[in-house]
C-alpha cells in the first residue's frame, strides 16, 4: 500500500500550484517556506496551513527528516544553491524551470542529482499540457508520418512585471519563458543538432537583452524547427505549436479547448480537418506533482531529470550565443 507523503513548498509566489497539486496528491503538507512574511501568510491562510508550519529559512526543511518530496519555486537565479543543497540533504527535490540559467549552474545540479540519493524532477511543466500531451500521442503513434519540421512560439507579455528579478541581464528571456518552446521541441522531435538565430529589441527598453528572438534549428535524421520568443508581444499569453509530418500536421496551443489534425488518405491525399477536444490546463501542477510522486512511491526514473533540464537551457544558451554571433552554434549537451 503507498505511503502518504509529506511535502514542502518553497517560493510562495509561484509555489502555491505546487500546493495545489500536492494536495491533490493527497500529499501531507509538512512545510511552506518564503523569506517575506506577507507571501508566507496569505499562502498559509489560503490554503489552512497553521503557524508552525510556516517557515523564512529553507534550511528548517533539510533539516526535517520526514519530509519527502520539496518543491522549489524561487527565482531562477537562487535554483541552484537552493536545489544543490536540498539533494545534498537526501531530499527528493522538484524544481521549477528554468533549471539555471549558468552553464556553471546546470552543470552543480546535475553532478549533485547524480550524487544524491534523492530524485530530481525539473518542472517542465508543458510536458503536462493536455493538448501538447495527445500531440506527442499522436506523433509516437506514427498517425502523422515522419516529422519533418515542428514550431513552437512563447508569446507573453511581460511589460507589467520586467522590473522584477525577470529583468536580471542573466534571465534572457529565451532562457526564463522560451526554455518551455525550446523544452516542447526537444520532447516532440529530439535534440536539435545546431541553431541559428536572429534578435531584435524594440518593445522593453528598461532589459538588457533581446524582446524577441527567432531561432531555426537542425535535427539529426534531417528534421528542422522554429522557435520564436516575444517577451513584449502585444497579445494574449500563447505557445502556439505546429507539427508538420509526412502523413499530416498537428495545430496546438496551451490554452484551446481543442487541437487540429489533418491526416492523409492512402494515396497521400491531405483529408479535412478533425477538430479533437483536449482539456485546457494551462499549467497543469497536479499531473507534474503526480508523476514525480509516483516516481518516488515506485522507485522510477524522473524523465525530466537534472540532465534533460540542463539540455533544454543548452539549447536556449545556443540560440542567445548564435543571435549575438551571427553565427550557427552546436548546442553542448555534456555536463559531465
Amino acid at each position: 500500500m503507498d505511503r502518504t507523503l509529506r511535502s514542502a513548498h518553497i517560493g510562495m509566489k509561484f509555489g502555491m500550484s505546487h500546493i495545489e497539486g500536492a494536495m491533490a496528491f493527497g500529499a501531507d503538507i509538512a512545510a511552506i517556506c518564503d523569506t517575506d512574511p506577507d507571501n508566507l501568510r496569505a499562502a498559509g491562510e489560503r490554503y489552512g496551513i497553521p503557524e508552525e508550519k510556516r517557515v523564512a529559512d529553507y534550511r528548517q526543511i533539510m533539516a526535517d527528516e520526514s519530509i519527502d518530496i520539496v518543491t522549489v519555486a524561487v527565482p531562477d537565479q537562487l535554483h541552484a544553491q537552493i536545489s544543490c543543497d536540498l539533494l545534498r540533504a537526501g531530499k527528493n527535490v522538484l524544481c521549477e524551470k528554468p533549471l539555471a540559467l549558468k552553464r556553471c549552474d546546470l552543470e552543480q545540479i546535475v553532478r549533485t542529482a547524480a550524487r544524491s540519493e534523492g530524485k530530481f524532477m525539473v518542472g517542465q511543466i508543458c510536458r503536462f499540457t493536455p493538448a501538447f500531451e495527445k500531440a506527442k500521442e499522436l506523433i509516437d503513434g506514427g498517425v502523422i508520418g515522419e516529422v519533418y519540421f515542428a514550431e513552437s512560439e512563447y508569446a507573453h507579455d511581460y511589460m507589467t512585471f520586467v522590473d522584477t528579478w525577470r529583468g536580471d541581464p542573466d534571465r534572457h528571456g529565451v532562457i526564463g519563458g522560451g526554455c518551455h518552446a525550446v523544452d516542447l521541441l526537444r520532447w516532440l522531435v529530439g535534440d536539435p543538432a545546431e541553431v541559428f538565430a536572429y534578435g531584435t529589441h524594440l518593445l522593453l527598453p528598461t532589459v538588457a537583452y533581446d524582446d524577441a528572438t527567432v531561432a531555426v534549428m537542425r535535427f539529426d535524421g534531417g528534421a528542422m524547427g522554429k522557435v520564436f520568443v516575444s517577451t513584449g508581444c502585444k497579445r494574449d499569453y500563447t505557445m502556439r505549436t505546429v507539427i508538420y509530418g509526412t502523413k499530416g500536421t498537428v495545430i496546438c496551443d496551451n490554452t484551446s479547448p481543442a487541437l487540429t489534425l489533418f491526416t492523409t488518405d492512402e494515396k497521400g491525399i491531405t483529408l479535412p480537418a478533425q477538430t479533437l477536444a483536449v482539456q485546457v490546463n494551462n499549467h497543469n501542477a497536479a499531473k507534474e506533482f503526480a508523476v514525480f510522486a509516483r516516481a518516488i512511491l515506485d522507485d522510477t526514473p524522473v524523465e525530466t531529470d537534472a540532465l534533460e533540464g540542463a539540455k533544454t537551457v543548452a539549447v536556449c544558451r545556443a540560440i542567445i550565443e548564435s543571435s549575438a554571433s551571427g553565427v550557427p552554434v552546436r548546442p553542448d549537451y555534456h555536463f559531465d
